[in-house]
């Protein structure tokens, strides 16, 4: 028997192979995690093996820093970023240190995966600091570029707050169709959880439930009573308020939370992404949720509506460093560059969607981005080159308790808010009109 043979039989194999895939196509080629598992889980049946492959890959984007920091240790020489050796070390020691696999599970399905390769290396780091008891710290390290960038824009208390957010993946927030159904449905999901982890409203419509409820499985579901988007994520559409039949157009719209929000609002919303893959997702949840809205495929950069609409939502394309806890790899692909690239197109996607409304006509900016390139100083630009714009401020009653405008009147959500409650995304958010004239 070969040592592929060999290897194949090797139970949970298969998961750490694909969780190196994954970690391989972030670090070289800076594919979205949610992309490169995809790929990487194709040929594994079983949901739990790919659930265990995206964990380990999310869990060492997660603490990066510091597993490099306890490799480092124990080598003569620190080890290249991308060798396979420090990929595979990293694969290891996130399991045993954040998900709690015996170290011999970790060491048997590590070795294989740099089979013709530094074996013994890998084998003698994992033991070292497997005798020295090596731990992680309470809270993970920020990259270096993103701690700087962050501390220099928003202060130190921001960049721990964000450290400390990132230490594990945030709980579950529903958006519900009808505000009416929330009482009913916590009762409902309560039945399905323990007593201690009750469903929790933090705005009408809004339930948060503990991470790592099964979503397809909650009370609600097949119903499309509900779906899944952060709380941040879901203030940008209700600053438009109800929509009692006016057009409005959803712009970069997929995967969908925001349409889904409009519609039932009572807006007469066109979606428009310029996937059509995405569409495809968003048409689905629409069908689900039984909701009405027209899609269509475009490039917004290149599209233009046939006559002026009464309201539009621009959740621009952008650098997602917001979203963080969700997704880390976003900390480990976006550079200052892809920011500066980024805030050129939201830059051209504000001028454009601007032109499209009515007198009178109401646009919300939104980015899940905390740059301020992104946010504070795009819509300064903006304002600076149209005045016949101006921000409507948001008013307190329209955000949760814990989250306030700021003095301009726009929207800035940052790592720490509502801690004590699970916390939020980061987003920036800003309601402007035209002038009537």
């Amino acid at each position: 028997m070969n040592n592929r043979t060999q290897n194949s039989q090797v139970p949970g194999l298969p998961a750490r192979r694909a969780a190196l895939k994954m970690l391989d196509a972030v670090y070289r080629r800076g594919e979205p995690l949610d992309r490169a598992s995809h790929a990487a889980c194709q040929g594994i049946r079983d949901r739990a093996d790919r659930a265990l492959a995206i964990a380990i890959a999310s869990e060492v984007l997660r603490w990066n820093v510091d597993l490099d920091a306890l490799i480092d240790s124990a080598t003569r020489k620190p080890l290249d970023h991308d060798v396979k050796a420090k990929m595979v070390l990293r694969i290891a020691l996130a399991q045993v240190l954040v998900l709690k696999t015996p170290p011999h599970a970790a060491i048997a399905t590590a070795l294989p995966l740099v089979q013709g390769g530094p074996k013994r290396l890998v084998h003698g780091v994992f033991g070292t600091l497997m005798r020295g008891e090596a731990s992680l710290p309470d809270t993970p390290t920020l990259p270096h570029d993103v701690s700087d960038r962050w501390e220099a824009q928003w202060g130190n208390d921001m960049a721990l707050a964000a450290a400390k957010a990132m230490a594990e993946p945030p709980p579950l927030d529903l958006v519900l169709r009808d505000h009416a159904d929330a009482e009913t449905l916590a009762k409902d999901m309560a039945k399905d959880m323990a007593k201690d982890m009750d469903a929790i409203a933090l705005m009408p419509g809004h339930l948060r439930l503990p991470r790592g409820s099964a979503i397809e499985s909650l009370p609600g579901f097949d119903a499309g009573k509900w779906w899944v988007q952060d709380l941040a994520a879901s203030l940008p559409a209700r600053l438009l308020g109800k929509g009692e039949g006016h057009d409005v157009l959803d712009l970069c719209a997929a995967p969908g939370g925001k349409t889904m929000q409009l519609a039932a609002q009572g807006w007469n919303v066109t979606a428009i992404d310029k996937s059509q893959k995405r569409l495809g997702r968003l048409e689905q949840n629409l069908k689900r949720t039984g909701l009405p809205a027209k899609t269509l495929t475009a490039d917004v950069l290149q599209w233009e509506p046939k006559e002026p609409v009464d309201a539009i939502l621009l959740d621009a394309p952008c650098s997602a460093t917001g979203i963080f806890r969700r997704h880390p790899d976003v900390l480990h692909r976006v550079s200052g560059a892809d920011i500066i690239d980024l805030s050129d197109i939201q830059h051209e996607l504000m001028a454009r969607a601007a032109r499209w409304l009515k007198p009178g006509g109401v646009m919300v900016y939104a980015t899940c981005s905390l740059e301020r390139d992104e946010g504070e100083v795009q819509l300064e630009e903006f304002l600076t080159m149209h005045e016949d714009m101006s921000v409507v401020p948001v008013a307190q009653d329209e955000l949760p308790d814990g989250v306030t405008a700021d003095t301009g009147g726009w929207v800035r959500t940052l790592p720490g808010m509502l801690a004590d409650k699970g916390g939020l995304d980061g987003f920036f958010m800003v309601r402007l009109k035209r002038s009537e004239r």
